[in-house]
This record gives C-alpha cells, structure tokens and sequence, in this order.
C-alpha cells in the first residue's frame, strides 16, 4: 500500500489539494484496515513522501513546482502565477536596531541605522512550507506595518505603493531546525531545512528587505539549467 501510494504520488495523483485521502477512505479503497493504512502511512512519513497535521490529515511533499531565478518575482507573485494559492501569517513584528550584516547586505544605504523584523509562516493551497524571517529598512517600515497580518504578497503590495523590486542577490544552504523554528514548522529539532538568504534593491540602489526564509525538508530544491549562452537557477517544491 506504501508502495503504491507513493507512486501515485510521484504521479501527481494528490496534487490539487496537497493531502492524502482520510485514512477511512484509504481503507475502503485498499480493503485493509485502518491500522494497516495507519502503518503505511507512517513508513511513508518517514520516507519523507508525506507528514502528519494535526486535525487534518496527511500532507503530501512530494508535488514538484519551479521557478526560475532569472524572473524578480516573490514567492506569493510565483505561486500565484502557477495557479496555487499563497498565504502568510505574521507571527510577531517590531523596529530594532539594525545589525552589521543586514547593513552590510544593505550595502550600508540611508536609513538602515533601524530595522522593523517581521516574522510570517508561508503557506501553499493551506499547507505551511516555509518560516521566512524579512528584515525592512526604515524607509519601507511604515508601509510594511500598514498591511495585514494576513497580506499574501508584501512585494505585490508595495508594488502597488510605488515601490518595485528590480534586483536581488540570493545564497543558499542547508541548516538543522534550532527548537523555535521546529516548533513553528511542525518538525522535530535539528531535522534538514534549506535556508535562502535574499536581500532586494529597488530601481535607484536602496535595499527593500533582507530575507531569511527557512523551508521544510522536502519541500524545496535547486536546480541549474547550463547552455554555452549561460545558466539558469531553478526553484523547485516538492
């Protein structure tokens, strides 16, 4: 039964909705019963295939999406244009002092003697996938505090305030959950997430955010597309 799901899954037969059918509906349809559909699916979770939310099911991770890094688009603007549905929730917010690597990584720019940190949950179709921690310079500040917690797309919505996105620098690595980011995420301490640290530039030089966003393992690889022309980086979910 593991088997078999885990190829319909690769298949991309649970793709709409991101969850597994009820664990009553996988037995009538294996004709098993529900501890041995219990027991599939846990073998499958610790295949990384699929995991566990409280009060709702099983979560597949396995449905591949991409996004090229040569387009300057946010995560929420990407989503959106391949069809899925992007949220975020903030979780807390609040003005500090800036530190020497988010004014380094702000090319040391006017404004940057204060930070306003905001830290959101990410989601797909429902589904958390990323913990992503955004830094805002004093002058981007007010308008960030203006949005909803609730804002799916902070890029979209100072687009629509005049301020447009037009470069970015990004780095890539791999990091154990320290507890708090485990706890939000819903995984245990120290498991893989893959960490993209971003800062982007508006059209005249100022930085707009420095970003750490922290993804479930599973969730999200790389991939680099070569010609004698030049390459391009692939984001992938999955």
């Amino acid at each position: 039964m593991a088997r078999d799901l885990t190829i319909r899954i690769a298949e991309g037969a649970f793709d709409a909705t991101g969850m597994l059918p009820s664990e009553a509906h996988l037995a009538a349809d294996y004709e098993v019963s529900r501890g041995t559909v219990r027991n599939a699916l846990v073998l499958m979770a610790r295949q990384g295939a699929i995991a566990p939310r409280r009060g709702s099911g099983w979560l597949v991770r396995t449905a591949v999406q991409s996004q090229r890094f040569s387009e300057m688009r946010s995560f929420a603007q990407w989503a959106s244009s391949r069809g899925m549905e992007p949220g975020g929730h903030v979780l807390t917010q609040q003005r500090r002092p800036a530190t020497a690597t988010e004014v380094r990584r702000f090319r040391g720019g006017r404004g940057i003697g204060e930070v306003l940190e905001v830290v959101r949950l990410r989601s797909l179709n429902g589904r958390v996938v990323m913990l992503e921690r955004t830094a805002y310079p004093s002058w981007i500040a007010p308008i960030v505090e203006e949005l909803s917690p609730d804002e799916p797309s902070v890029v979209g919505a100072l687009e629509s305030r005049g301020v447009r996105m037009v470069s970015g620098e990004q780095s890539i690595d791999a990091i154990a959950a320290p507890s708090e980011d485990a706890r939000l995420l819903g995984v245990r301490r120290s498991s893989p997430l893959l960490r993209v640290n971003r800062v982007s530039y508006s059209a005249d030089g100022r930085a707009i955010e420095a970003g750490d966003d922290r993804y479930l393992p599973d969730v999200m690889s790389f991939q680099m597309q070569a010609s004698l022309q030049g390459y391009s980086l692939t984001r992938e979910l999955g």
